[in-house]
């Protein structure tokens, strides 16, 4: 165990992980971890062996009954909450081995009367909001956060099984407490600074994993009730953006997102068997490629880490000794500090250390503001679908606009793309099936507008790469290829991102496309000729 006063890594564990390798977590991972820093670890809810079982899935489907009035609604409530309990009891013996011998028992016994007690305080509250007939945002949030609660009591028995301390740090109140002392509460203030409303939680985190002393902090990932509800006002993947918050609290050197995955790639590997490993990425490239398909990092986390100057790694369970990807901060070689104002930024400077110019260069990025000449990755977001308007003569085109926003608005319709004229307006949006109504109510009323044509089952290809836009060049070659693949474009967009060129063709042609653009405007060979490169001797006979 390091000293007090040593440098903090965040680690942060996804549920898959924490469902599958629990014991190389907490057996390897971070033991070694500690042998150079302290670690903070931020939990997900733990995945089962498929996603229907996962906690999470399992913890919305309780919701869906608890706020259900049909009859059996009860005893289906009980019985997913029954199947929770069973899988995190059944998973007792990976945290704490077989419970052989004193320590073990007791750690065993500790960590099931734990896990009941969970358990049976959710099905009160789920019983009791079935009769109320009424469950709120903020409370659904809650109940989702028992997930991450449950996985951190796990994860901090194993580590305390094996000798290391640990103590779980719960978030619930967070929000409520940073902001008590403010006399229009926390919605006036998240309405009013954006983004920097994050800045006081970040301080409050640090001071609870301060109090741990030199205990192994195990933090949920969900972070208080936050106005609108977390989900809404954060999204999925809040874990993530935890992490990093703590990170910035605590003025750590690192954040480690831990996945099943090596770490970003050119393309997706499982498509494309040239792609190839990326040992760094900018928190602009990165945030890219988590909008268009790559689940790589959420969006705020990238915010957060930019402005405080951390970097992220992305590392893999199954492969601790790997390098895996690390996302710098565009800022990164800057020698002033940023322009806005952060009251926990200083912290967090004091023990980074600034990547030398020959790794960056090393890896594609030339000069101060980190310029690519050639792309970084290229990925694909499937089921999308273009929403083509044309508008009616007697509406003024400003008012067009502003009145398809306000319906797309109103069904909470996002869209990933867009190109317009004075009369006629072009969207991709994902046709996901949670959003397949509110995308058709939002259809029907745009057609009171003007004449509407959908083209569905189409994919979004973006090409990515850091300042990409002010290459000469870069655009024209990805079209031409796309042309002498014979893969006809649908819709583009460029003029709203300097670091992305986005596409839309059809779903059946995304693969090839990805493919093509790969090999011959990343510069990456095929894996076929890959293989052909390294190899010797004659191959005609």
């Amino acid at each position: 165990m390091k000293e007090l006063d040593s440098t903090w890594v965040v680690q942060k564990y996804g549920g898959t992980s924490l469902g599958k390798l629990l014991d190389k977590i907490t057996r390897e991972i971070i033991p070694s971890s500690l042998e150079h820093d302290r670690v903070a670890v931020v939990c997900s809810a733990r995945s089962g062996t498929t996603k229907s079982t996962g906690t999470t899935k399992l913890l919305l489907e309780a919701i869906f009954h608890a706020t259900d009035r049909s009859l059996g609604s009860d005893e289906r409530l009980d019985h997913v909450i029954s199947t929770i309990r069973d899988q995190h009891l059944k998973a007792v013996s990976l945290a704490v081995g077989d419970g052989s011998g004193d320590s073990g028992a007791k750690l065993a016994q500790e960590l099931e009367y734990s896990i009941i007690e969970e358990c049976e305080c959710l099905r009160t509250f789920l019983h009791a909001a079935q009769t109320i007939g009424e469950l709120s945002s903020r409370s659904q949030d809650r109940v989702l956060a028992i997930g991450e609660r449950l996985a951190c009591l796990m994860t901090a028995s194993s580590l305390e099984y094996r000798g290391i301390g640990a103590k779980v740090v719960l978030l619930d109140d967070l929000v409520q407490q940073a902001y008590q002392d403010d006399p229009d509460g926390p919605e006036t203030a998240y309405e009013k600074l954006g983004t920097h409303f994050f800045d006081r939680i970040s301080i409050k985190i640090g001071e609870r994993i301060r109090e741990c002393g030199d205990n192994v902090p195990i933090i949920t990932g969900f972070f208080g009730a936050m106005p609108h509800s977390l989900l809404h006002s954060v999204g999925r993947g809040y874990s993530d953006f935890c992490a990093a918050m703590c990170a910035v609290g605590i003025g750590a050197r690192e954040v480690q997102i831990w996945k099943e995955v090596d770490g970003i790639f050119t393309a997706d590997p499982s498509k494309v068997l040239s792609a190839r490993l990326l040992a760094t990425v900018t928190c602009e490239e990165a945030a890219e490629l988590t909008y268009f398909g790559s689940e790589v990092i959420h969006p705020l986390t990238m915010e957060q880490i930019q402005r405080a100057k951390i970097p992220v790694r992305l590392k893999n369970v199954k492969n601790p000794s790997g390098a895996g990807t690390i996302i710098f901060p565009s800022n990164y070689l800057a020698s002033s500090v940023s322009s806005e104002p952060n009251e926990v930024s200083s912290a967090a400077q004091s023990v980074i250390a600034t990547p030398t110019s020959s790794f960056l260069l090393a890896n594609g990025y030339h000069g101060h503001m980190q310029q690519r000449r050639r792309p970084t990755a290229v990925t694909v977001k499937d089921s999308i679908l273009i929403i083509n308007v044309l508008c009616h003569r007697k509406n003024k085109s400003h008012g067009f606009l502003a009145e398809v926003f306000r319906r797309l608005d109103q069904h909470k319709v996002v869209v990933d793309l867009i190109t317009t004229t004075e009369k006629s307006i072009s969207l991709a949006v994902s046709s996901a099936t949670e959003g397949a109504r509110e995308i058709q109510n939002a259809i029907s009323e745009i057609q009171k507008l003007g004449t509407v044509s959908v083209t569905r089952e189409m994919s979004i290809v973006s090409v990515v790469g850091h300042k990409m836009r002010n290459t000469v060049g870069i655009a024209g070659e990805i079209f031409s290829t796309l042309a002498g693949a014979q893969i006809n474009i649908y819709l583009i967009s460029q003029g709203a991102s300097e670091i992305n060129i986005s596409f839309v063709v059809k779903e059946s042609d995304a693969l090839l496309a990805m493919t093509v653009v790969h090999t011959t405007v990343l510069q990456i060979p095929a894996h076929l000729e890959q293989e052909n490169s390294f190899s010797k001797g004659p191959w005609l006979y």
